[in-house]
């Protein structure tokens, strides 16, 4: 069997002079989630595009479950659920009859699949609705939905939570996880909501003008993560000076959103033995009022990331 569901070679795609992917090689194991990161522009949905066969490469392989999608290979497609930007619906039909067109298509067998999907997708109610007449956010389950009626064994997703609501966001990360708990299914998933993305990927994959700059693997994220010490008390300046002294690097910051400072320690052991930094400030008659460790988050990660490429670069 293929190690990798998904797998480009020196996947490349330039429009005119415009270097929009630039030699990239990813390789997504079965079971994987994926989430694929990026600014508008990186060169993800493109990419995407490669993949599903929807546009052909300048230069470079895709290959899904090791085959390449093409004419000669169209029942791949048949393992695919995929959402690319805005997905289609007929206007005109109903939740369950453009659903029902799907599934014809797809030549879904088991007919329950329908019934299966509009629950986990919380379209009960909307079934019977004409599209035209739904809101964004259901409009938006009902593009997931499809991808997924057939129960595929590999998910492409551009933007999969555009429109929906916070409840509506969590309902498709717990969908997301269940398929793939429960279904063994692949999902390659690009998204904004960075919060989101961190929650449910096991790998995180960054790309910046084309380019692949940082892979790491969500169980070794925390690892990747800045921690810093962050103090403050009645003489932010004295026990500043307190801190320096017993050889602590220290930095005298200032919230903007309050207007209040604060010290900020980045040092491995000021932030593994906070405590150590309390006892020395109480014992020098400085005790702190506020004490607490902050740890990045993956946005903050995100750009650190980018303002390194881009200062290396």
């Amino acid at each position: 069997m293929v190690k990798e569901a998904i797998k480009t070679v020196n996947l490349s795609k330039k429009y005119r002079k415009n270097l929009v992917v630039d030699d990239l090689n990813l390789s997504i194991k079965y079971g994987e989630i994926v989430g694929f990161l990026g600014l508008n522009g990186a060169g993800k949905t493109t990419t995407m595009r490669m993949m599903l066969g929807l546009i052909k490469p300048t230069s470079g392989e895709c290959y899904i479950q090791g085959k390449k999608l093409d004419l000669h290979n169209l029942e791949v497609w048949n393992e695919i659920g995929y959402i690319i930007e805005t997905p289609y619906s007929y206007s005109d039909l109903t939740v369950r009859e453009n659903l029902e067109i799907v599934s014809t298509l797809r030549g879904v067998t088991n007919k329950n699949n329908i019934d299966w999907v509009i629950e986990k997708l919380k379209l009960n109610q909307y079934e019977h609705k004409q599209v035209k007449h739904l809101s964004l956010g259901n409009t938006t389950r009902l593009g997931i939905a499809k991808a997924v009626i057939h129960k595929p064994k590999i998910l492409i997703l551009d933007e999969p939570t555009n429109g929906l609501d916070p409840l509506g966001v969590i309902e498709v990360r717990e969908l997301l996880k269940e398929l793939t708990n429960s279904l063994g299914i692949t999902i390659l998933i690009s998204s904004h909501k960075l919060g989101e993305i961190s929650k449910i990927a096991t790998r995180i994959v960054i790309i910046h003008e084309g380019k692949l700059i940082k892979e790491v693997e969500s169980k070794e994220l925390d690892k990747c993560l800045e921690k810093k010490l962050l103090v403050s008390g009645s003489d932010n300046r004295a026990m500043k000076e307190i801190l320096s002294n017993n050889g602590y690097l220290v930095n005298l910051k200032l919230n903007l959103e309050k207007n209040i400072p604060f010290l900020e320690l980045i040092d491995k052991k000021s932030v593994e033995s906070p405590e150590e930094i309390a006892t020395l400030l109480v014992n020098a008659g400085y005790p702190p009022k506020f004490l607490a460790v902050e740890k990045e988050d993956l946005e903050n990660y995100f750009f650190r990331i980018l303002s390194n490429y881009k200062r290396e670069v």
